[in-house]
């Protein structure tokens, strides 16, 4: 790691987004190296293929860069820059005219797709794939990149009371699916 290179990473985001609006390319460059993962992982979550997450992430970096001045500190850089690309990523999805057909599937009640682990364990990833693609999008839009229900329903263009049964019952679900077999947390609350 080169002198600069270790500057930058010892700076805490909002010095580094400082940095980045005074045409510092090498301070954003080390915020895309904390956060593109995140950002990546975000998108897959919503749906994209990983060469369409990769291909977002980049264009919401780049919209971050071009807006860095707009970021004042006041949440976190990593909430900020994935608000950015769920929108990016939403945007595309209109485009394409996607939007359309996974609001029809949802509509009919079509889960995306359900893949069991064959050991039993779950992950999140896997459970999100148990919803039907509203559910999916308006959770992890609301719990993954940290919109509000109004802010998830105003970018899907979605009524908010739409918005608000997709996350409740994406919520259920995704309790259901992850919870421990057999009342295991019981068990283990009661030792606490």
């Amino acid at each position: 790691m080169t002198g600069s290179q270790h500057r930058f990473a010892s700076l805490h985001d909002v010095e580094l987004a400082t940095l980045a609006a005074t045409g510092e390319r090498r301070a954003f460059g080390e915020l895309v190296r904390r956060h593109g993962s995140a950002v990546r992982g975000l998108l897959r979550r919503m749906g994209a293929a990983p060469a369409e997450a990769d291909d977002t992430a980049q264009d919401a970096f780049l919209a971050a860069f071009e807006g860095i001045a707009e970021y004042r500190g006041e949440g976190a850089f990593a909430g900020w820059v994935k608000r950015i690309a769920a929108r990016q990523y939403l945007r595309r999805l209109q485009r394409e005219r996607r939007l359309a057909d996974l609001a029809i599937a949802a509509e009919e009640g079509e889960p995306v797709a359900s893949h069991p682990d064959a050991a039993g364990r779950i992950d999140l990833d896997e459970a999100l794939k148990t919803l039907t693609a509203s559910e999916r999008l308006c959770v992890t839009m609301c719990y993954g990149a940290g919109l509000s229900h109004a802010e998830a329903a105003e970018a899907l263009n979605l009524p908010l009371g739409t918005v608000k049964s997709h996350v409740k019952r994406g919520l259920e679900k995704l309790r259901a699916r992850l919870a421990p077999p057999d009342g295991a947390l019981e068990g283990r609350q009661g030792n606490g």
